[in-house]
């Protein structure tokens, strides 16, 4: 590797400050990293200038200063529009500079972006998180890393400030597969947890009560453990937008029909998350399933929250 990574001597770039990237760029910044940072929307960069990072105003303008070159934006069109477009990154980076991707997004831009950026000289990784805002606060995300062995292993001090769990799962693209993984399991299992709770409600048992027994047997999981005392509490706000999750299953449908593959699981969950937004909850945390479930059965959570 042409980049030794260290605190001090490499310039990080970071693209998309929302509510996992503001946290995750904090932790470089944190670990003695200097960066630079845009975000479409300048003032959820602000908390990031406070502890010292600078502002640029394109894409392109953080690429130019940076030796590793971070991006975590919304949709497959964003990531395409930052990375490859006009004023993006790839047209700015440097030789052996390196463009991660940490944006939950298509397998096929992930391996374009390679070869766009091989081209160059330049080094790609694709590196999707979950763990949701949580995970991005107490840097213990799950990252699942598709690219070049050389250059992944070069950027594990950069991981390992933000995750707990960091696996190279193979060739560009293949950090976007294994994200898809993650996203089918947990898209049948929400549908679980929040049948459990309206089930429990419905019984007459005390929500809180039941976590303590359910969450540390077979049927605990992330999303009945985290999200559960947040729906308990009527606490929908987005640790991971519903708008989002969707963009994934649509992702992971096209995958699977490219694949030949059937997932009417995945189907089924898409259509209700469908129907989330249609209540007018695109903007609201994953665990607002509960509420367009709940009004199926005519359950009205604000009154059986808390």
């Amino acid at each position: 590797m042409a980049i030794e990574i260290a605190p001090g001597k490499t310039r990080i770039g970071w693209i998309g400050t929302g509510v996992m990237g503001s946290s995750m760029c904090g932790h470089l910044i944190a670990a003695g990293y200097s960066a630079i940072v845009y975000n479409r929307t300048p003032d959820k960069a602000r908390a990031l200038v406070e502890k010292g990072a600078k502002l640029a105003d394109s894409p392109g303008a953080v690429a130019a200063a940076s030796d590793v070159i971070f991006t975590i934006v919304g949709y497959p069109s964003d990531v395409r529009s930052v990375t490859l477009g006009p004023g993006g990154t790839l047209e700015s980076a440097r030789p052996g500079s390196i463009l991660v991707d940490m944006t939950t997004s298509e397998p096929a831009l992930a391996v374009e972006i390679d070869q766009a950026a091989r081209a160059k000289g330049v080094h790609a990784v694709d590196a999707p998180v979950s763990g949701g805002d949580v995970g991005a606060k107490e840097a213990r995300l799950s990252i699942m890393i598709g690219g070049e062995k050389a250059v992944v292993d070069a950027l594990q001090p950069l991981f390992s400030a933000m995750g707990k769990t960091i696996v190279h799962q193979g060739p560009a693209g293949a950090g976007q597969h294994t994200k898809m993984v993650n996203q089918v399991l947990i898209a049948t299992n929400m549908i679980g947890v929040c049948e459990g709770l309206l089930y429990a409600y419905r019984a007459g048992l005390d929500l809180n009560v039941v976590l303590q027994s359910v969450g540390s047997g077979a049927a605990g999981s992330w999303s009945l453990n985290n999200l559960g005392p947040r729906m308990i509490a009527g606490n929908f706000e987005p640790g991971f937008f519903v708008e989002h999750f969707l963009k994934d299953m649509r992702i992971a449908l096209d995958e699977s029909r490219r694949m030949n593959l059937s997932l009417p699981g995945l189907a089924l969950a898409e259509q209700l998350y469908r129907a989330v937004a249609a209540h007018g909850y695109a903007r609201k945390g994953t665990q607002a399933l509960l509420l367009a479930l709940a009004d199926l059965s005519k359950i009205d959570w604000s009154k059986s929250a808390g």
